[in-house]
């Protein structure tokens, strides 16, 4: 069999084993839609509308950028989302929290390479090591100077992982707090993805994207269904969840490259960022999951809290993996209450204690 038909062979054997090891593990959640859509006319484009930028990295990728608040607030707080999806899981989190801390915090949002807006890279670079690169080289253009927090989502997280192992001399002098969210600071094989990430079918899809990219279109929906069904049951847990909300990630993850999603779930698979604990128990932490978290499970934020000396860990009950779009009260709250711990001035802590005042006696 020639190399070509291997590859083919490789691509169309993925629907039948994929879609079998799927919805294996998927299997016996149902999705529960609340009656009431709360977001029907929600702008899921809300962060389009805001300030723009594009930050090139050193081997030439280009990162979307968005910013909401003043250039010259006195902290920054840089978000960074997970697998699959891109800067817009965070609109509930710009929506509030642009509100609550007003003109005291300018929030920056960006994309993963290979993601949303931002530009695709060589498959040998959709690694997690590179993705903390990746951060250095948005706060180096978009936050030179001051006080920084950072914020990952799921592979996010473990980007503020990979930036603390790689630039410890970064904290706490330049970041002052940071928050992992369904994260996890090793390889996710323990969770019903190791499953997944196991099928030899998946591993002909990789090859494909990397040494035959011209192919891999063949095999795009074939892939889908390796991942899909797994990633759509564990989105979100117990709570009826709103039908706008539940569309909106997945165009989300619909949208993502397969070159992109097949690489970052092996990077998913095989990273260790273990040491960069170390370094962020030097600042204020939050480490947030739900429950109901099939992909990185709750044990993982556990785990991580109790390395980390300054964490708050909440735990969300009833959520499921994208926490901050079933569950935004909880992790905006707990956000806050971040900022207030790890801001060296307590401007922010001042400001919300004075709305808070402004509303309750308003």
């Amino acid at each position: 069999m020639s190399a070509r038909a291997g590859w083919l062979a490789g691509a169309a054997g993925v629907t039948a084993v994929g879609t079998a090891a799927g919805l294996s593990v998927a299997k016996s959640l149902r999705r529960k839609f609340s009656d009431d859509d709360p977001y029907r006319d929600e702008d899921f484009e809300l962060l389009d509308a805001d300030r723009s930028s594009v930050v090139t990295t050193p081997d030439g990728v280009s990162l979307a950028v968005r910013e909401v608040g003043p250039e010259n607030a006195g902290l920054t707080v840089v978000f960074a989302h997970g697998f699959c999806l891109r800067m817009g899981s965070f609109h509930f989190q710009r929506a509030r929290l642009s509100e609550q801390w007003g003109e005291q915090v300018r929030m920056v949002f960006y994309d993963q390479r290979g993601h949303g807006q931002s530009g695709e890279a060589p498959p040998d670079t959709y690694t997690v090591e590179q993705l903390g690169q990746d951060l250095e080289s948005v706060l180096a253009v978009v936050a030179p100077r001051g006080p920084v927090v950072l914020v990952g989502h799921s592979m996010g997280g473990m980007t503020v992982l990979s930036h603390a192992r790689q630039y410890p001399q970064r904290y706490p002098t330049r970041i002052v707090g940071a928050a992992l969210i369904a994260s996890a600071a090793e390889g996710v094989a323990r969770s019903p993805l190791g499953e997944i990430l196991n099928n030899p079918a998946l591993e002909a899809v990789r090859f494909t994207a990397r040494y035959a990219p011209a192919l891999v279109h063949r095999g795009r929906g074939a892939a889908r269904s390796v991942i899909g069904p797994i990633l759509r049951a564990a989105s979100y847990g117990d709570h009826r969840i709103s039908r706008s909300v539940n569309a909106f990630s997945e165009r989300m993850m619909h949208d993502t490259p397969i070159a992109t999603l097949v690489e970052f779930l092996h990077a998913l698979e095989v990273h260790d960022e273990t040491d960069g604990l170390a370094t962020l128990s030097k600042v204020p932490t939050l480490v947030a999951c739900g429950d109901r978290d099939l992909l990185t499970p709750m044990d993982y934020s556990q785990d991580m809290a109790d390395q980390l000396a300054k964490s708050q860990l909440v735990i969300v009950g009833g959520a499921g993996h994208l926490v901050q779009l079933e569950r935004p009260d909880v992790i905006d709250d707990a956000l806050v209450r971040l900022v207030e711990r790890a801001t060296p001035s307590k401007l922010v802590a001042l400001t919300r204690r004075m709305r808070e005042r402004v509303r309750l006696h308003g």
